[in-house]
């Protein structure tokens, strides 16, 4: 701690407060400009930031949009197959109130005729009677316990596993349901069975969470636990009577054989006696959710409009990330506006810092080296031809084939947007869906070294691939540059291994610290030791005006000697 209390002028009359401080104003200037250079750093760190987090941003929509969401167990981005993808077809099904229809690009344009001769069930099972007291069975109280005051137990078996459920004497029915769902058998796996209890009604009912011929139900139990399961008076459905034509319902007692679910059964395009276990089938990358027995047809063919308004959207997102980027490279610099020191912005309007502001901001990323080569990159990659000693399968080899292209340059446009040939892109998609999904989606390949040498591209990918690898690589770059900015989850859902580089310090020897984080860390220190020599030079003035005080002093007290002296 520094006394800074100074008391000065007394014996000169002069303002020394201000004459140090004008004279520190000088010197305060060197301090001034280093902070200065300082914080254009910062500025250009966050804008570089922002962009990387708009490159991020934009991949993962893509993703999104077009249903590309599956990371590699080792981190790394790894598309669908576009074979699985569900917007590429359409199916649409003639009775909806018999099935709802999907599909995926596996399935062939077509009509199909299904019929669906049974739908798969589960077991389930319910009370047929109250079974409160005051009626016939008489067991659940009105608070809920039971009539039967004593401790006892039953096993249930989903035909799987089994669990053992232990009743005290003072258990109610809600402590049985409860019992009854979190159940475990001896290997730790929760048991396929759901029950509970309408009190208001006075029925307990319990089924399979799973259906079809592997869905099954059966309760075994002691001497007062057989009381319990009998006297819950539960009824199954044991299908229909020939004789009515009406649904059975039989009694199931405890210790009775296990109840077994029912497959569905299903004829597909005479493909017949198809069976199921679940009323979601699919059938050659059609998915039919099963609600009624009855007949319907499947009509499946390309969804043009569809994949049409999927890939015209990537196009738009693409081309705001362009112009984003075309603005920072192509942004006039003010070389007259240095950032405003605190000082400044005290003599001035919040509005008029603000516009300064911009001013000095503007340009700060103008052909910016990292920015323009992942763009550059990333246009070439575009329109190299789609073929690879692998091969396309497809009949497409350029973008331009299926009528997407780069914006004629005109004055003030944003140059490498994109622009589509919506007839050809449809007369293409019409045509070969396969082939324009392979030449967006086909997946990409990582190179580390080639010819010796240690490299970082990706080659062979298709449209959409492209794009994004490219991207990704200059995110990379911009990272090392100038940090994650506290969004390094973000960056890892682009890339699992995208930070590796940054936090081991392989580019920068600095470990995660960026070269921009760097730069500014040095200023810091060099804003603090000018800031230390600001000091030790206003004590210095400081110091030698008191200096100039105390010598007038004393010779203002020999000048009142001499005149004493001379007046005696």
């Amino acid at each position: 701690m520094y006394n800074t209390m100074r008391i000065s002028g007394l014996a000169s009359g002069i303002d020394t407060e201000e004459m140090v401080q004008s004279m520190m104003r000088v010197e305060r200037i060197k301090v001034d400009r280093v902070e200065q250079d300082r914080q254009v750093l910062l500025w250009r760190q966050e804008m570089y930031n922002d962009l990387n987090k708009d490159f991020a941003n934009f991949i993962l929509k893509s993703r999104k949009d077009f249903g590309l969401t599956s990371i590699g167990y080792n981190g790394t981005f790894r598309i669908n197959s576009y074979q699985n993808l569900n917007w590429v077809k359409k199916a649409t099904s003639s009775n909806e109130s018999v099935a709802t229809v999907s599909t995926t690009s596996k399935a062939v344009d077509g009509s199909y005729s299904v019929k669906v001769e049974r739908l798969a069930e589960g077991v389930t099972m319910a009370s047929g009677k109250d079974i409160r007291v005051g009626t016939e069975e008489g067991l659940v109280n009105e608070d809920g316990t039971l009539s039967i005051n004593e401790d006892f137990e039953f096993t249930i078996n989903d035909g799987k596993n089994e669990a053992i459920i232990s009743v005290g004497a003072s258990s109610n029915m809600n402590d049985i349901v409860k019992a009854i769902n979190t159940a475990k058998a001896d290997n730790g796996e929760a048991l396929n069975i759901r029950a509970s209890y309408d009190h208001s009604i006075g029925r307990f009912f319990i089924q399979t969470t799973n259906t079809g011929s592997e869905a099954k139900l059966q309760i075994e139990a002691d001497a007062t636990g057989e009381s319990f399961i009998n006297a819950l008076n539960l009824k199954y459905n044991d299908g229909i009577d020939e004789n009515t034509g009406k649904v059975k319902y039989e009694n199931y007692k405890a210790n009775d054989l296990a109840r077994e679910g029912k497959n569905a059964i299903i004829n597909f395009n005479g493909a017949n006696g198809i069976e199921q276990s679940s009323n979601h089938i699919t059938i050659n990358g059609i998915t039919m959710d099963l609600k009624a027995e009855g007949k319907f047809t499947v009509n499946v063919g390309t969804d043009v409009d569809g994949v049409y308004e999927k890939v015209k959207q990537f196009i738009d997102d693409y081309n705001e990330l362009v112009e984003k980027t075309n603005k920072l490279l192509g942004e006039e610099q003010y070389r007259n506006y240095r950032p405003l020191t605190a000082e400044q912005k005290k003599e001035m309007d919040k509005e008029d810092v603000k516009l300064w502001e911009e001013k000095a901001k503007s340009g700060l990323l103008r052909s910016d080296e990292i920015i323009s080569r992942t763009m550059l990159n990333t246009r070439h990659a575009i329109y190299d031809p789609f073929t690879t000693e692998d091969g396309f399968s497809g009949k497409y080899t350029l973008i331009t084939d299926i009528g997407i292209s780069t914006e004629k340059y005109a004055r003030g446009s944003a140059g490498g947007k994109l622009v589509i040939d919506e007839d050809k892109l449809k007369k293409a998609i019409a045509e070969d869906p396969d082939a324009v999904m392979e030449l967006f989606f086909k997946e990409s390949e990582f190179i580390s070294e080639e010819g010796g040498k240690k490299v970082k591209k990706y080659e062979g990918g298709g449209f959409i691939a492209r794009i994004h690898d490219n991207l990704m690589l200059g995110m990379e770059e911009i990272i090392q540059k100038s940090g994650t900015a506290g969004e390094s989850d973000l960056y890892r859902n682009v890339k699992g291994s995208i930070l590796l580089e940054f936090i081991s310090g392989s580019k920068t020897g600095k470990g995660s610290i960026s070269l921009l984080d760097k730069d500014i860390l040095d200023y810091n220190k060099r804003i603090d030791d000018l800031n230390v020599m600001l000091f030790k030079k206003e004590n210095a003035y400081y110091a030698k005006f008191a200096a100039m005080e105390k010598a007038i002093s004393r010779m203002n007290q020999q000048s009142a000697w001499m005149m004493q002296q001379f007046m005696g």
